[in-house]
C-alpha cells in the first residue's frame, strides 16, 4: 500500500489532484447500468427493477448492486455470483449505448488539465469496465490513474483507492487534494480519506444526502464544479 501523504502546516488549500468519482458525476450510467442488471435479473428468472430504484442501488459496486437488486429471499451469494457472469459480458457490450457524459462535462476536464490540475478517477466500477468507459468517453484526458472495483482494494468508502492514487506523489499534501462524487459513498470516502469533498448535484442522490456529511463545497453544475477545483 502506497504511504499516504501527511496534512501539511499551510492553510492555502490549493488543488492540485482532483479525484473524480465516475458513475452519476463525469457520466450518467444510470441506464445501461439497470439494463444489464434488468437482463441479468430476468434471465434468472427474477422479476425486474423500475429504472427509478437502480438510483439507490449503484454507488457500492456491482456485487452489492446484485444483492440489492435480487429479492431480499433470494440475495445469496451463488445468485450474486450468476449475477455477475451475466451482467459483465452484457455491460462490456452495452455500457455506452444509453450512457452519456454530463453536459460541460468534458469541457471541465480540459480546462482543469490545461490550468495544471492532474485528474484521477476512483471509482467502485469494476476495473476493466471503468477503464473501458473513460477511453471510450475521455480518450483525450490524461488520467493520472483510472482505479476502479479490484481484487486488491477494497471498495469504497474505504478511502484505500483514493489512498492509492495520492500516494503515487509523495510531494502531494492531502489538502492538496479534492475528491468529487455524488453519493453518500462518495462523501464519506473522502472523510475516511482526509481530503476536501464536492458533491455534485446532477448525480443519482439527493442534495440533502450530501449536505449530511457536510462537503467543503456543493456544485450545481459543471462550470461551478471547475471554479472550485481551480480556487
Amino acid at each position: 500500500m502506497p504511504t499516504v501523504p501527511k496534512h501539511g502546516t499551510s492553510n492555502k488549500k490549493m488543488t492540485k489532484i482532483a479525484i473524480f468519482d465516475l458513475d452519476g458525476t463525469l457520466l450518467n450510467t444510470i441506464d445501461d447500468l439497470g439494463a444489464a442488471t434488468n437482463y441479468s435479473l430476468k434471465a434468472l428468472g427474477f422479476t425486474e427493477r423500475k429504472r427509478g430504484e437502480y438510483n439507490q442501488m449503484v454507488g457500492r459496486g456491482i456485487y452489492n448492486l446484485f444483492r440489492a437488486a435480487l429479492p431480499k429471499a433470494s440475495a445469496n451469494e451463488e445468485n450474486v455470483q450468476k449475477m455477475a457472469d451475466l451482467f459483465i459480458p452484457y455491460y462490456n457490450e452495452h455500457m455506452c449505448d444509453l450512457t452519456t457524459p454530463y453536459e460541460g462535462i468534458p469541457q471541465m476536464l480540459q480546462t482543469i488539465t490545461k490550468a495544471g490540475i492532474q485528474v484521477a478517477v476512483a471509482s467502485n466500477k469494476y476495473q476493466a469496465g471503468a477503464e473501458k468507459i473513460i477511453g471510450h468517453f475521455f480518450g483525450g484526458i490524461c488520467f493520472k490513474r483510472v482505479l476502479g472495483q479490484r481484487n486488491d482494494l477494497p471498495v469504497k468508502p474505504d478511502p484505500a483507492i483514493v489512498n492509492a492514487i495520492i500516494g503515487d506523489s509523495p510531494d502531494i499534501r492531502l489538502e492538496d487534494v479534492v475528491y468529487v462524487g455524488d453519493s453518500n459513498v462518495d462523501m464519506q470516502t473522502g472523510i475516511n480519506a482526509k481530503v476536501r469533498t464536492i458533491g455534485v448535484l446532477w448525480g443519482f442522490r439527493s442534495k440533502e444526502e450530501l449536505e449530511s456529511y457536510h462537503p467543503w463545497r456543493l456544485a450545481e453544475n459543471p462550470k461551478q464544479l471547475e471554479s472550485f477545483i481551480l480556487e
